[in-house]
């Protein structure tokens, strides 16, 4: 199975898709089958820019091998030394946090750590149809007088200017912990924690990619240590740190952060952490996600994730940091059955939204950035409807929903190598948004409905060569490739060793042929389920997801009698009577 010299994988040049395939690793050319799991390990690591002389440490991704020192950030130990001024005087301190995941989980991070340093704390999510993202003025005032002189806000409050300006002039101390881009200027906070400051250090710098969620962990670890110096430890126990792991993987991977470097040996711990079921919480979640067994990356991001996300989309905001954070039992399993019943609603709107989207998107013809807005749409549902948009489109998409009064609230996502962030900040500047922010592959804003069309002009013309760029050296990426009979429990359990795998760390993909479609039909809503066999006699089952509408999806529904290259990524599937696998198609290519 060898891939020409140009790095094409089985010499595929247009799939069915219309992409070529290429080996990850210009020298991969990988038989997946005939390696010995170490072997394929390493293969896999290397594919995925580890260095060999990393390959240790990557094996076993530790807190020990990858965590910074928390003192390499700016204003981390003035944010650390305040908090633990709090601590030892029992000052009352609210956390402020984003309504999503990485600000539920960041939320609850810090409330559950304070907590157990005998602090009186609380929590406060803004509503997001009410209050919209982010710290108000208003707020955090509101907050000073009912008792709370400081506030830790958590994935909010880098663009907080006019807010922590008015916090401060009541005499509300305002310690921002953060992860999204900064401006040149930054708000008068009396610290900003982000390893997105435009001043940060290179050493720290190269730490962006982290959640809030890891912001805050190491907030934390800043604090204990402050402690333990000042010897606040003497005679009383110190906190577990590392029992809140289970948090910060949860968000890390539902904010889609990249699995690399410290991220993934925050997800790898966490993992852990999170099967020992130690928070009631997150336990009574996966008991009402119907997750049995100890939960995956996938698992937050598919499962968890989204039902979290549910209370701050179409519920109650504060659902998450409250089902994190309390010791009932009875509790946790009412707010996680909400949860479950918010996250079907939001599934209803997020379809009829979608719908209307895709319908829109007409208009925006082969323009670089697709934005599309609609009154009524629920902004609840925009940020999800977006990333399908950018799927179905394979180019950046915003989603603005208006309101009656001609504001409209919208959400981008990007696709790899082009910064939506950094556009929206621009837009920002410019004057075309009264409020924005974001990160490379996601971004929120609030813009006037007479601004939408300059809106979209502006980032199509700053976009367009990147999203050029980036769609040109649009490829599928293979690992390795199988014989059908490869496609097994026993390949799907070696892989596993090089997990987890998300965003910036992809699972490993597979071709597999050639084979003939034995059987074929559309499940679920438009899911193309197939039943393949090889020529060395094996067969097993492939889906591909939400393509029956597709170019692939009507091929694969017609392929009767033709030959097949297939690829994807292989699952281990133990619904039946014993283990199988299946394949999670992506792509297609006619070997005959």
């Amino acid at each position: 199975m060898s891939g020409a010299a140009n790095g094409l994988a089985l010499g595929i040049t247009r799939s069915i898709a219309g992409q070529p395939w290429h080996w990850r690793r210009a020298s991969a050319d990988m038989d997946g089958e005939n390696l010995a799991p170490d072997d394929l390990v390493t293969q896999l690591l290397l594919a995925r820019g580890v260095t060999r002389d990393d390959l240790d440490r990557q094996r076993t991704p530790t807190l020990r091998g990858f965590m910074p020192d928390p003192s390499l950030f700016r204003d981390m130990d003035a944010a650390a030394s305040r908090l633990a001024d709090a601590v030892e005087a029992r000052e009352a301190v609210t956390i402020f946090g984003d309504y999503d995941v990485d600000g539920a989980t960041s939320a609850a991070l810090l409330v559950r750590l304070l907590r157990a340093l005998g602090l009186p704390v609380g929590a406060y999510i803004p509503d997001r149809l009410m209050e919209g993202y982010g710290p108000s003025g208003a707020a955090l005032v509101k907050i000073g007088e009912a008792g709370s002189k400081l506030v830790v806000t958590v994935d909010c409050g880098a663009q907080a200017f006019d807010a922590i300006a008015e916090a401060k002039a009541a005499g509300v101390e305002v310690i921002v912990v953060d992860h999204h881009q900064c401006a040149t200027t930054l708000p008068d906070a009396l610290a900003l924690v982000n390893p997105n400051r435009l001043d940060e250090e290179a050493e720290a710098a190269i730490h962006g990619n982290l959640a809030a969620v890891g912001v805050a962990f190491l907030l934390g670890a800043a604090l204990l240590r402050t402690l333990r110096a000042r010897s606040f430890f003497a005679g009383r126990d110190e906190p577990a740190l590392i029992e809140l792991l289970d948090l910060v993987a949860l968000g890390t991977v539902a904010d889609v952060a990249r699995l690399t470097g410290f991220n993934r040996a925050l997800v790898t711990q966490g993992l852990k952490v999170m099967a020992r079921r130690g928070n009631i919480g997150l336990a009574a979640l996966m008991d009402a996600a119907r997750l049995t067994k100890p939960p995956g990356a996938s698992d937050m991001g598919f499962a968890l994730g989204p039902r979290i996300n549910a209370g701050g989309r179409v519920g109650k905001s504060d659902l998450g940091v409250r089902l994190l954070t309390t010791s009932d039992p009875q509790e946790a399993a009412e707010i996680a059955q909400e949860l479950n019943r918010l996250n079907e609603e939001r599934r209803a709107i997020e379809a009829a939204v979608l719908e209307q989207a895709v319908e829109a998107s007409a208009a925006c013809g082969n323009a670089p950035v697709a934005i599309v807005a609609g009154e009524g749409w629920h902004p609840g549902v925009i940020g999800i409807v977006a990333g399908r948009l950018k799927e179905k489109l394979h180019r950046p998409a915003i989603v603005i929903a208006l309101d009656e009064d001609g504001v409209g609230k919208g959400s981008g996502r990007s696709i790899s190598g082009v910064d939506l962030g950094a556009a929206i900040l621009a837009a920002k500047e410019t004057g075309l948004l009264v409020a924005g922010g974001g990160h490379a592959m996601a971004a929120g804003l609030t813009v006037a409905k007479d601004k939408v069309d300059a809106l979209g002009a502006f980032l199509n013309d700053r976009l367009a060569a990147d999203v050029e760029r980036a769609s040109g050296e649009k490829s599928l990426l293979i690992d390795a490739v199988l014989a059908p009979r490869g496609i097994n429990p026993l390949w799907c359990e070696a892989i596993e060793s090089a997990g987890p795998y998300g965003a910036g760390w992809p699972a490993p993909r597979v071709a597999t042929g050639p084979v003939r479609i034995v059987e074929s039909g559309i499940v679920g809503t438009d899911h193309v389920r197939l039943i393949v066999s090889g020529d060395d006699g094996a067969r097993f089952k492939a889906v591909a997801f939400r393509s029956a509408a597709t170019e692939l999806g009507q091929a694969l529904l017609h392929a009767r009698g033709r030959k097949l290259w297939l690829a994807g990524r292989a699952k281990r599937d133990d619904w039946g009577s014993r283990p199988a696998a299946e394949l999670h198609l992506e792509d297609a290519a006619w070997a005959d």
